[in-house]
């Protein structure tokens, strides 16, 4: 049988250490296209329509991987985004378009499994990626961040009601 053989997914790896960055790369160019970027500038000059997803690094020197993902979101990438980063979840996350948050330390496994959820949702409706998106913020800031905090929190409260809205629009 001869033939092309199938296109695999994009992965864009950004993150400041790049011995990590290349780790990761490493785990991952078995099954996916690996590409890497060690800032944010370096990451947004790879942004194009092939990458299916990025794993984004948080804190970094220069553009900080909240900024390049909301510069991501304001350049009209929907693709899915997650957050690979050693930074504890705060209330700051509730205004972030990221699709799933995994904290450092992250094995083989962790990556894997994160980018086939992201893969498996991507495939859902785009009603029902949005809820389960916003879900799984709502879900680590319920996990992470007091009650107390999250009770006085507007962008948390605008979480949850984009969260409503957003089953509402999934079961219609």
């Amino acid at each position: 049988m001869s033939g092309k053989p199938s296109p695999r997914e994009v992965v864009l790896i950004v993150d400041d250490e790049e011995g990590l960055a290349d780790l990761y790369a490493a785990w991952l160019e078995e099954t996916y296209e690996v590409r890497t970027a060690y800032d944010g500038e370096e990451a947004l000059d790879q942004i194009d329509e092939t990458v299916d997803i990025v794993l984004l690094d948080r804190r970094m020197p220069g553009l900080s991987g909240d900024q390049v993902l909301t510069e991501l979101r304001n350049r009209g990438y929907d693709n899915p985004v997650a957050m690979v980063t050693a930074v504890d979840p705060d209330l700051e996350l509730a205004e972030l378009g990221f699709n799933d948050y995994v904290q450092k330390p992250v094995d083989k496994d962790d990556l894997i499994n994160v980018i086939e959820t992201l893969l498996q949702r991507a495939s859902y409706s785009d009603q029902i990626e949005r809820y389960t998106a916003l879900l799984t913020k709502k879900v680590l800031l319920d996990r992470e961040v007091g009650e107390d905090k999250r009770e006085t929190s507007d962008a948390y409260n605008q979480l949850q009601a984009e969260v409503l809205q957003a089953r509402d629009a999934a079961d219609a």
